[in-house]
C-alpha cells in the first residue's frame, strides 16, 4: 500500500478554499422561425379537395426553372444534324423528333401501395407488412413523364445514372421511337433555388421595425446549436440514464469547468422527431371484445402517460437554461399526415409555461414546438429539417441506401416531400405546394436515419448547404453540435458502461 505525498495529505481534511469559480452565461440564440408549413385551424381546413391538384401546382411553380437551365444547356443543339427544339406538353411530342419537354415524373411501380386496390379488398383482413423497397425484382418498373395533358414512358440509359421518385420536377431531352416510348439523351432538374445570406431575413425585418430587435442579436459568435433525434423515451426508467447523462451535458452539470464551459456555448436545442417511443399496436377486434368496462371507461393497457410526463419533465427540466425547438416525429402524438403541425400544448402541462401565449404578436417563445417539415433562421443561418418521414419514402423507391445522397437529391429537386401525396400521406393543397423549396437552406437536417452521416454541396450560382443525417439518440446516443460561425459539426456520444 502507498502512502499519499506531502501534497497530498496537505489537502485533506481541511477548510474549502477561497477561490472564486467562473460562472458560466449560456450564449444568446438569435431565432426568427417561418411559418412555411402551418395550416389553418378549425373549419378552414378541409379534406375535400382532389390530391391531383397538387402535381399540377407543383408542376406550375417549377416548370419555369427547370425550363429555364434545359434552355441554357440544350439551346441550339445538333445531335446528327438534326436541331433540337421545345414542346410545351407531352402530347405534343412527336415521332422520330428530337426534343425536349418538362413535366412531373411518376414511378409505375408494381409491388407500391394502391389505394383502389386497398378498397376493393376486405376492409376487416390483416394489412400486410410494409415493404422495405418498392423495386420489382423482374424488371416491371416504370418511369412515366406527366402533365395536365397526358403521360409519356421514358427509356434510356441516362435514367439509371439519375434517382428519380414520384412527384420530381424534370426536363428530358431525346427522341419519340416507334413503340411510343420517349428515348432520352439528357435530363435536367430544378436545381438548387436562391440561397439567402446570412442575416439577411433578420437585417430585412429589423429596418421594419426600426430599433425592435436590432440587428438581429449577431452576438452570437462562437455558439454551437445542438441537434438530436430519435429519443423515444418509453417512460421505463431503466431507458433514462442515457437521457439523463445528455441532460447534465447540456446543463453544464458534468464533468469540469472546461466542459462546463463548452456546454455554455450551445444557444439553442433542436429535437427532430421520434421523442417519444412507438405507442403499442393497436388492438384487434377480438381483443378489444376481450377486454372488461373500465371504471369511468379508462383503460390503463391501452393508454400509457408515463412517456409523455417524461418527455414534460425532460423539457421542463431544461427550459429555465436553454431555448428548445421541438419537431413531431412518425412516433409523436401529432397528425400522422405531412405536414405534421406543432405538438399541442396540453401534451406537456408544465413546459408549455415557456411557450407564446395564444395569439401573441411578440415572436416565438423560449420552448417552440413547429411543423414537420419545419424551417427557420436561427443565428442567421436558414435551417430546414425533417422527422425522417419523407428521407424513409424515397429510399423505398430507390436501389442505393445512401441517405445523405437522397437528402441532396430532395434539394436539387426543389422539394422537401416529393412522394407525397403518392405514397407519403399529406394535407391537399389546393392553391400552393407547400412543399416547394423556394430558398435554399444552408443547413439541412433530417432525424431519425439509421447512422449519421454529414456533408456538404454546392450549387450552380454558389449555394453551399451543410446535409446532416440524424442517428436515432435511443440507438445510438448520439448528439450532433453544429458550430453557427463555421458550420463544421462534431459528435458527441453518451453511454452507459455495461448496457445491452
Amino acid at each position: 500500500m502507498t502512502s499519499p505525498s506531502p501534497e497530498t495529505s496537505s489537502t485533506l481534511l481541511r477548510s474549502p478554499a477561497d477561490r472564486t469559480y467562473p460562472t458560466h452565461t449560456r450564449l444568446p440564440s438569435a431565432y426568427n422561425p417561418l411559418n412555411s408549413f402551418v395550416l389553418a385551424k378549425g373549419d378552414q381546413k378541409h379534406y375535400q379537395q382532389q390530391y391531383g391538384d397538387m402535381y399540377y401546382l407543383r408542376l406550375e411553380q417549377l416548370k419555369p426553372a427547370v425550363e429555364e437551365i434545359a434552355v441554357e444547356a440544350w439551346e441550339g443543339i445538333q445531335i446528327a444534324g438534326e436541331l433540337v427544339h421545345r414542346v410545351d406538353r407531352v402530347l405534343d411530342v412527336r415521332q422520330g423528333e428530337l426534343c425536349w419537354v418538362a413535366g412531373t415524373v411518376y414511378m409505375d411501380m408494381p409491388l407500391k401501395p394502391n389505394i383502389l386496390d386497398d378498397i376493393s379488398k376486405d376492409h376487416w383482413i390483416a394489412a400486410p407488412p410494409p415493404r422495405e423497397k418498392y423495386l420489382s425484382p423482374n424488371g416491371l418498373d416504370q418511369i412515366m413523364l406527366e402533365d395536365e395533358s397526358g403521360r409519356l414512358r421514358l427509356i434510356g440509359t441516362p435514367l439509371q445514372a439519375q434517382m428519380l421518385v414520384t412527384g420530381c420536377i424534370i426536363a428530358v431531352m431525346g427522341t419519340e421511337n416507334a413503340n411510343g416510348d420517349f428515348e432520352v439523351v439528357d435530363l435536367k432538374v430544378p436545381d438548387l433555388p436562391r440561397q439567402p445570406q446570412r442575416w439577411e431575413r433578420d437585417e430585412i425585418e429589423s429596418s421594419l421595425k426600426k430599433g425592435k430587435g436590432g440587428e438581429g442579436e449577431k452576438g452570437t459568435e462562437g455558439a454551437k446549436i445542438a441537434i438530436v433525434s430519435g429519443l423515444g423515451i418509453s417512460g421505463d426508467e431503466a431507458n433514462s440514464l442515457t437521457i439523463d447523462l445528455f441532460m447534465e451535458w447540456i446543463l453544464g452539470e458534468a464533468a469540469g469547468e472546461g466542459e462546463q464551459e463548452d456546454a455554455s456555448k450551445i444557444s439553442r436545442l433542436i429535437i427532430a422527431g421520434d421523442s417519444l417511443a412507438e405507442s403499442s399496436p393497436i388492438p384487434s377486434r377480438e381483443e378489444l371484445g376481450k377486454k372488461a368496462n373500465k371504471k369511468y371507461g379508462y383503460d390503463s393497457s391501452a393508454y400509457n402517460p408515463a412517456p409523455t410526463a417524461h418527455l414534460d419533465s425532460l423539457l421542463t427540466t431544461l427550459l429555465p437554461s436553454i431555448p428548445i425547438t421541438l419537431l413531431p416525429g412518425a412516433s409523436d402524438p401529432a397528425n400522422v399526415s405531412m405536414p405534421q403541425q406543432p405538438i399541442h400544448p396540453a401534451m406537456f402541462p408544465h413546459s408549455r409555461a415557456y411557450t407564446a401565449a395564444p395569439g401573441s404578436t411578440d415572436g416565438p417563445g423560449w420552448f417552440d414546438s413547429v411543423t414537420n417539415p419545419w424551417e427557420g433562421d436561427v443565428d442567421g443561418w436558414r435551417m430546414m429539417g425533417t422527422g425522417g418521414q419523407p428521407i424513409d419514402d424515397v429510399f423505398k423507391y430507390v436501389s442505393g441506401e445512401d441517405r445523405i445522397e437522397m437528402m441532396e437529391r430532395l434539394l436539387r429537386w426543389r422539394c422537401s416531400a416529393p412522394t407525397a401525396p403518392d405514397t407519403l400521406w399529406c394535407y391537399p393543397f389546393q392553391d400552393k405546394d407547400q412543399f416547394v423549396i423556394e430558398e435554399c437552406p444552408h443547413v439541412y437536417f433530417v432525424g431519425n436515419q439509421l447512422k449519421f452521416d454529414t456533408t456538404v454541396i454546392d450549387g450552380p450560382a454558389g449555394q453551399s448547404v451543410r446535409l446532416i443525417a440524424l442517428p436515432k439518440f435511443k440507438e445510438t446516443g448520439q448528439v450532433v453540435l453544429l458550430d453557427a460561425d463555421s458550420l463544421d459539426v462534431e459528435i458527441v456520444q453518451f453511454d452507459v458502461f455495461g448496457a445491452p
